[in-house]
């Protein structure tokens, strides 16, 4: 009888329950974190670079912890984004061990929150919460350490609130801007919405475009039209209403928007031909058929900012059958007269190149100018590198730059360009330091402290970009660079490539600003940038990794782990350091680029 009185009691006080009218009960809280105890690797987690790892001991509950160690910039940032209810309250709690761990949540759609504390060799449990916002239904959270500390611990890491039970269409999405990008083409990009997994562009008359990235290039216009666009978010529960319109007129189609006098996939390439360096020597005459664009190395400046420039052929002493300045004129000639392109090109590693005066600019266009007539040549290829290019303190947004050595190269540039006419061949070879990086990083920053060089060519090829040929990024001598996947990517691999050139037809955001967006450039004015050897430069890439990085981008084949934002068959081609350093490779690199695009 003692066992049935509980039973009774149980049921009567159910039966009770069914009578009242009171409110229902409020569903019960839930751990929403995905493998909080790090049980399962970092399964579920994203951290920064190389920084995060399990390990067994210390821990503080189970039998595996997160180990983050910060380097550099990298404060060791581990996350997870996780799906939870609008308009709720939750608790974020972990244990943590280090001189300095910090413990937070943002995307909440009120007000995100961290805290930390100093606890070296010790478990300490960090709490706080937060309530979500009325749209919100996914939040981040994270932990992460201190530049130039040691390593962190973390363990049983939780999000207590309300289980977000079925998903909800997102919110409309915001900062919807738009630009034209030529006569046909206009770039769009707006603020992720919480919880969107698509976005569908609207444009009257027309079938929605859906894209996976906060930015879109429509693309088939006709110059000189305005066309007005709307926005929605998509997830699994359908779609948001559509954001405020925009309205973007196109361009009057004058000038030359594409690439002259190429093949439709060209393969570009550095030719020693005022050094000769391990490669050794090789005459422009015996250039192969298989490169269409000829970049001469180097044109350098009398000084690092006197602006001017210029260009002889390798001495003798140091490259023995070096051809006269008569012969080299006429193999240009010969190799133009086959439809292939040859440029100066101004810098490279040693030519630092700083147009810090309108005196420098003047001497700048009037110096290539000579080289250019000179030699007869197709046009210029700017191979700033090292400190030729960086941002005052200040210059934060690049579609205005106030800084004089980018303002004069625009300038110069523009000038030769219009001395020229729309045959002159345009290319840029920066590094991604100066590109890709300027996703995360642009200049010194809004409080100082950066390298004043991280994304300084980003004015440079925007201001440029309707005379633009061919932008070839040097995907080597590289630092891992965050993708707009939120990860980390690193040179020597299919991958480092797809997630560079990703970013390049994508577009985006520069250092996180999604009202100063970087439009995507059109296909067939990329091409991947390579060291054709071991010897050439760190990153090398195998030849079935470069054609894995070819399929993802043009067919959508192949692509691992990283999921592009598009398909891009018109991509250009390839550009590698160098010419002579293929040769001494067995020409590996050209023979492999003609294989693929049946060269």
């Amino acid at each position: 009888m003692r066992r049935v009185l509980p039973l009774l009691t149980a049921a009567a006080l159910a039966v009770a329950g069914l009578l009242t009218s009171g409110p229902p009960a409020a569903a019960a809280d839930a751990d929403l974190v995905r493998n909080g105890g790090f049980e399962s690797g970092l399964d579920g987690w994203s951290c920064s670079g190389a920084s995060g790892a399990v390990v067994t001991a210390p821990v503080h509950g189970g039998s595996s912890a997160l180990r983050a160690t910060p380097a550099g910039q990298d404060n060791a940032r581990c996350s997870q984004t996780v799906t939870v209810r609008p308009d709720s309250a939750y608790t974020l709690s972990a244990w943590v061990q280090g001189a300095y761990v910090y413990l937070g949540a943002s995307g909440t759609g009120t007000t995100d929150v961290s805290t930390w504390t100093q606890t070296p060799g010790v478990w300490k449990q960090l709490t706080t919460g937060f309530r979500t916002g009325p749209a919100t239904t996914s939040v981040t959270v994270y932990t992460h350490g201190w530049y130039g500390q040691g390593a962190h611990l973390a363990d049983d890491l939780t999000l207590i609130g309300p289980d977000p039970g079925q998903p909800r269409p997102p919110a409309a999405p915001t900062g919807f801007t738009g630009s034209a990008a030529s006569a046909s083409t206009v770039a769009l990009s707006w603020t992720a919405a919480t919880g969107a997994t698509s976005y569908r562009v609207h444009r009257d008359g027309a079938a929605p475009l859906t894209v996976t990235a906060t930015s879109a290039t429509v693309t088939g216009l006709a110059a000189s039209t305005p066309y007005t666009f709307r926005v929605a978010a998509v997830n699994e529960a359908g779609e948001s209403p559509v954001s405020a319109p925009v309205t973007v007129t196109t361009g009057s189609g004058g000038g030359n928007p594409g690439n002259p006098g190429l093949p439709a996939h060209a393969l570009v390439g550095y030719l020693h031909s005022s050094f000769a360096n391990g490669s050794g020597h090789l005459r422009m005459a015996d250039v192969p058929d298989s490169w269409d664009v000829i970049d001469l190395a180097f044109g350098e400046p009398t000084s690092v900012t006197s602006g001017d420039i210029r260009f002889s052929l390798c001495p003798v002493s140091e490259c023995p059958g070096v051809e006269t300045p008569a012969e080299f004129k006429a193999a240009i000639k010969a190799k133009q007269a086959a439809g292939k392109k040859v440029l100066i090109s101004i810098g490279g590693q040693n030519g630092q190149v700083q147009l810090a005066t309108t005196a420098a600019r003047d001497a700048f266009v009037s110096s290539v100018g000579r080289i250019i007539d000179e030699y007869g040549l197709n046009g210029l290829d700017i191979d700033f590198e090292g400190h030729s290019l960086s941002l005052a303190t200040g210059d934060t947004d690049f579609r205005a730059p106030t800084t004089p050595v980018i303002v004069n190269l625009i300038s110069a540039v523009k000038t030769l360009k219009a001395r020229y006419g729309p045959d002159f061949v345009l290319t840029m070879a920066p590094e991604t330091f100066f590109v890709q990086l300027g996703h995360q990083y642009y200049g010194s920053g809004p409080w100082g402290g950066q390298d004043p060089r991280a994304g300084a060519y980003l004015p440079v090829i925007h201001a440029l970009r309707d005379d633009l040929t061919l932008l070839h990024v040097q995907d080597y001598n590289s630092g891992s660079v965050m993708g707009l996947d939120g990860q980390y990517h690193s040179m020597g691999g299919a991958d480092f490539h797809i997630a560079m050139t990703d970013m390049l037809l994508t577009g985006f955001p520069v250092a996180g600003d999604a009202t100063r967006f970087f439009a995507p450039l059109r296909p067939d004015q990329v091409a991947i940038g390579l060291p054709a050897t071991t010897n050439a430069g760190n990153g090398y890439t195998a030849p079935a990794e470069v054609n894995r990085a070819l399929d993802c981008l043009t067919k959508k084949l192949n692509c691992g782990a990283y999921q592009t934002h598009g398909t891009w068959p018109a991509l250009r081609g390839l550009m590698t350091w160098s010419v002579n350093w293929d040769r001494f490779g067995g020409w590996e690199f050209s023979r492999g680029f003609d294989a693929y695009f049946g060269g």
